[in-house]
C-alpha cells in the first residue's frame, strides 16, 4: 500500500536535481537537445514551470510513500489549471525508484492521483511520454490514457 505525501523542502530539492537531470537525458536520447546544452535547457524549463519552486501556485508535488515502512518509493508532480472552462491536470513527472518498479507502485500512484484530481474538481488529466519509454506508455494505456497526438522523427 502506498500514499501520496506532499513534498517538504528537502525532498523537493532532491526531486529537482533528479528530475532536471532525467529530463535533460531524455531530451538528449530523443535527439531534441545536444549534450552540451541539455542541462541548461532542462534547468530553464524547470524554472519556467516551477517559478516559485515548491510554492508555485497550481503545482502539486508529492512523494510516493510506502505506507508500512514510510519509505519514499518515488514522486509525482502535476499542475492544475483551467482552460476553456475545463479544469485540467497535467502530469509533468512521475517516477518510481528502481527497487519499487514493476510492483504496482506506478499504477497505485496514478489511481491516487485520480482521487486527488477529482477532489480538486479536475475533469481531464494529460501527460507527455517520451517515445522510447515503452514501460511508461504501457502503464498509461493500462490506466485509461489515450493517445491524442504523435510526433515522430527520422534521423538521417
Amino acid at each position: 500500500m502506498i500514499t501520496l505525501v506532499q513534498m517538504d523542502e528537502s525532498t523537493f530539492q532532491f526531486f529537482m536535481k533528479q528530475s532536471t537531470r532525467d529530463y535533460a537525458e531524455d531530451k538528449i536520447k530523443t535527439g531534441a537537445w545536444d549534450a552540451e546544452t541539455a542541462m541548461k535547457l532542462s534547468q530553464e524549463a524547470m524554472t519556467r514551470f516551477l517559478p516559485k519552486g515548491l510554492h508555485t501556485e497550481g503545482a502539486y508535488l508529492y512523494s510516493i510513500v510506502e505506507a508500512e515502512t514510510q519509505t519514499q518509493a518515488g514522486y509525482i508532480w502535476f499542475n492544475v489549471n483551467e482552460s476553456r472552462g475545463v479544469r485540467e491536470a497535467f502530469i509533468y513527472d512521475i517516477y518510481v525508484f528502481e527497487p519499487f518498479q514493476g510492483k504496482g507502485y506506478g499504477t497505485r500512484a496514478l489511481t491516487l492521483l485520480d482521487e486527488e484530481a477529482r477532489k480538486m474538481k479536475v475533469t481531464k488529466i494529460g501527460l507527455h511520454v517520451f517515445g522510447q519509454n515503452d514501460r511508461a506508455f504501457k502503464l498509461y494505456k493500462k490506466m485509461g490514457f489515450i493517445v491524442t497526438d504523435i510526433t515522430m522523427t527520422k534521423m538521417l
